[in-house]
């Protein structure tokens, strides 16, 4: 009887830790590419940030840069989203590790969190507003653009919520 229950509770395991492995770390490069498939899915990112000019703002260069990582994993952007304007829509045109080196402060954003508060955003429990006012979200690019365009901006946060991503262990640099 005893064996059945450690070959039971093997079977458990392996099955707990291929459920995991399916689910790349949040904000891991890994999860970047899925968050950049996933962005072009929502109409008030990909619709909303053309209509508001956001996506015009990149500086010459094509496309704008979104940086992020979680604070208690370390104090570096550790993934990356380019957003380009594509056939009349914003799209994300890159997700993976971080590329650039040199950001534009009018025209990039970085933005960080510890992971508690990424998972709450990413439930929708509030909003960016909230989230910059009780210094849970730090952030750094144009932050006029960014007031102008907290309904998108909701819901790049709601993302997180959206992508599957293992809140339980720290992206690798």
């Amino acid at each position: 009887m005893r064996l059945g229950w450690v070959v039971l509770g093997c079977a458990s395991a392996a099955i707990a830790g291929q459920a995991g492995a399916q689910a790349p770390v949040l904000m891991a490069p890994q999860w970047a590419v899925q968050a950049c498939e996933a962005w072009n899915k929502v109409p008030a990112l990909t619709t909303g940030l053309v209509e508001s000019g956001w996506v015009k703002n990149e500086g010459g260069r094509g496309f704008k840069v979104m940086q992020v990582y979680r604070r208690d994993c370390g104090e570096a952007p550790t993934a990356e989203l380019r957003i380009a304007l594509k056939d009349d829509k914003a799209v994300c045109v890159y997700g993976g590790p971080v590329q650039t080196a040199k950001l534009d402060s009018g025209v990039d954003y970085v933005m960080s969190a510890e992971t508690p508060r990424w998972v709450e955003m990413g439930k929708g429990e509030y909003g960016p507003m909230k989230a910059m006012m009780l210094n849970r979200l730090h952030f750094s690019g144009p932050k006029f653009e960014a007031m102008g365009n907290m309904g998108p901006f909701s819901e790049f946060l709601l993302l997180v919520g959206k992508v599957p991503g293992d809140a339980s262990r720290c992206p690798m640099p």
